[in-house]
């Protein structure tokens, strides 16, 4: 059984989840997924749903296999990438494909990838493109945005002291990360900000640090300035992790 409970001195009036385990967050997450899809399908024709990378997202893909969704409804875009290859071990477009897209009725179109292979210049500005193409607007606007939470308060690839946490009118930027020695390719704090719903999946007792500075609204933190501008904040997360 999960807890809830709205955070009143947040601006965003976020709901917090707390789950048993692993598994019971899992759980959860897939009711979540399929719910919002639904609601957005039903409402819009189609779902456009941000995915997050790691070992907590993909369990829940992992888990949607046998979800009752109209899957040609929905469009898969990323929160953020790794600059490699997709066949690459360590491309979240991959660990996607493999947990999600390979077993479901998705049409190939339907999959919106960075093109973690190119420059990372020229991706962030094709991923650009696409977005604006398919929104008919500059920002996205997601119907869900999954995004997860690092030990160091970072989310998407919006890592602490780096230049994409200063930009303010683009949706997908690419970043160096002197810590990782590594380029990234990441969606924004405004991209982010217009979703209709935004989950950070969160599992796990080395988080609660960052857990808990990002709720307390610790600025320093990035996963701590991601609000949305008209939409539901929701923290899912398990007891080790709170």
């Amino acid at each position: 059984m999960a807890t809830d409970r709205a955070l009143n001195h947040m601006s965003a009036q976020p709901i917090v989840e707390i789950h048993e385990d692993a598994a019971a967050l899992t759980r959860a997450a897939r009711a979540r997924f399929v719910q919002s899809a639904r609601s957005a399908i039903t409402a819009r024709g189609r779902c456009d749903i941000a995915l997050a990378g790691g070992s907590t997202p993909r369990a829940l893909y992992a888990a949607l296999e046998r979800a009752d969704l109209d899957w040609s409804a929905l469009h898969c875009w990323f929160g953020d990438e790794r600059c490699v290859p997709p066949e690459d071990a360590q491309s979240n477009y991959r660990m996607a494909r493999e947990a999600l897209f390979d077993r479901l009725a998705l049409p190939p179109e339907n999959v919106h990838r960075m093109e973690g292979e190119l420059e990372p210049e020229l991706a962030a500005a094709r991923y650009e493109g696409e977005l604006a193409r398919h929104f008919g607007t500059p920002l996205p606007r997601f119907d869900l945005c999954w995004l997860g939470l690092g030990a160091d308060g970072h989310t998407a690839s919006l890592f602490p002291g780096t230049t994409a946490l200063d930009e303010r009118t683009r949706a997908c930027v690419a970043c160096w990360v002197p810590r990782l020695d590594a380029w990234r390719l990441t969606l924004t704090f405004p991209a982010l900000a217009r979703s209709r719903e935004i989950v950070f999946l969160v599992c796990g007792v080395e988080k609660s640090e960052a857990l808990r500075r990002s709720l307390a609204r610790d600025t320093q933190l990035p996963a701590a300035r991601v609000t949305p501008e008209d939409g539901v904040l929701r923290w899912m997360i398990d007891r080790a992790a709170s």
